[in-house]
């Protein structure tokens, strides 16, 4: 039997002012169960992260959230997971969130997904992991992004090889080809 494998979604706990963005974030959950795979995200039921979880767990999937205390109530915390942990503090929900995937995936979002997105494309660049990292682009949504890492690469702060850390695809078809071949 072929192991379980896990998805990070890092995501926002708003839903932006595109519909798109809702409607990605039910076809990327329920793309998760359709694949078998485990969700592994913010516990939240608000926002873009309401959307992917309820939309994966309503198929079947089994899904993993991690919350810290202090968000319980803002984020509206789900209790009905296959598996809750609740952490002390912010660090240690993206730590736990990483350490129980094998691939992680960034829908749009706010200033904590950007934390997120790269406090692992940092380890990756240091060495610490070799987990792929997706961007779902919805509407172009992280060009701006793609824009400023460019900019970083052009003005000497990083090596060129940053931009193979992660790989930005236009919607939940293509990521889940990506994530099919990352996984297998």
């Amino acid at each position: 039997m072929a192991p379980l494998r896990s998805v990070c979604v890092f995501c926002g706990s708003r839903s932006g002012l595109r519909p798109a963005y809702a409607a990605e974030a039910r076809a990327f959950g329920q793309a998760i169960a359709a694949e078998g795979w485990r969700l592994v995200y913010g516990a939240g039921d608000v926002g873009l992260m309401g959307e992917v979880a309820r939309a994966a767990q309503a198929d079947g999937a089994r899904t993993m959230g991690v919350i810290p205390t202090h968000l319980m109530a803002r984020e509206q915390g789900r209790r009905d997971l296959s598996q809750l942990v609740v952490t002390e503090d912010m660090h240690e929900r993206k730590k736990v969130m990483f350490m129980n995937s094998d691939a992680i995936v960034v829908l749009p979002g706010g200033a904590g997904s950007l934390d997120e997105f790269f406090e692992v494309l940092t380890w990756r660049q240091i060495g610490l992991h070799r987990k792929p990292i997706f961007l779902l682009d919805t509407g172009g949504y992280w060009q701006p992004l793609a824009t400023l890492i460019r900019h970083v690469i052009d003005e000497g702060f990083a090596e060129e090889t940053m931009q193979d850390y992660y790989i930005s695809v236009p919607d939940v078809p293509s990521l889940v080809a990506r994530l099919r071949a990352a996984l297998s």
